[in-house]
């Protein structure tokens, strides 16, 4: 994976980089990204990545006794608001990585037909729903470097340029302050409808 820019998913260089070099931490990252700031989760690969001794790889974690990765997943500053649920999801993720794509998290992508192909595989990881994954693919497609046909209709609405709607479209301050309000207008469009 080449990414066309680097990442500032994070807003952290150190845990950008890894985003932009390891597509397991890519992954991770993105499961990690619920009832978080967006930053928190993508740091926490790279916080996950130093707590197991420097390396991230989907075996070893899959492997791990359950309570080593929750701990790792806990200790302070925990990776995420629910730690030992995440801790599960990760494992689970590194498991389907490791079984079905050969330790190699980019063949989830690389080995895709098409988009919709792409969209399928994804949908299908543990704790990646339809909108994860089409975020996802977003992803790719717009900072990832992803050239397949399809990626932009099967990551619909996403998927579409000069949008600010997801971290798929996070490139600079900018677009991270744009990102926001638009969720934040979703959010509150969200309650509205449901009083």
């Amino acid at each position: 994976m080449k990414p066309q820019m680097p990442f500032v998913l994070a807003q952290d260089p150190d845990a950008d980089e890894l985003l932009g070099s390891s597509p397991l931490a890519l992954l991770i990252g993105m499961l990690l990204d619920q009832q978080i700031p967006m930053e928190k989760a993508f740091r926490g690969p790279k916080a996950l990545q130093d707590r197991l001794g420097g390396s991230l790889d989907a075996a070893t974690i899959a492997s791990m006794d359950p309570l080593e990765l929750e701990a790792a997943f806990s200790a302070k500053p925990a990776i995420h608001r629910f730690p030992a649920a995440m801790a599960r999801r990760t494992a689970d993720l590194c498991r389907t990585v490791a079984e079905q794509y050969g330790n190699r998290a980019q063949r989830i992508w690389t080995e895709a037909a098409n988009g919709e192909d792409l969209f399928g595989r994804l949908a299908a990881l543990p704790g990646f729903g339809p909108d994860k994954s089409r975020i996802f693919l977003a992803l790719l497609g717009k900072q990832g470097g992803l050239q397949l046909q399809g990626w932009r209709e099967a990551s619909h609405p996403f998927g579409e340029p000069g949008t600010a709607m997801s971290v798929a479209d996070i490139v600079d301050d900018e677009t991270l302050a744009a990102v926001r309000t638009f969720k934040k207008e979703m959010k509150a469009a969200k309650a509205a409808g449901a009083k």
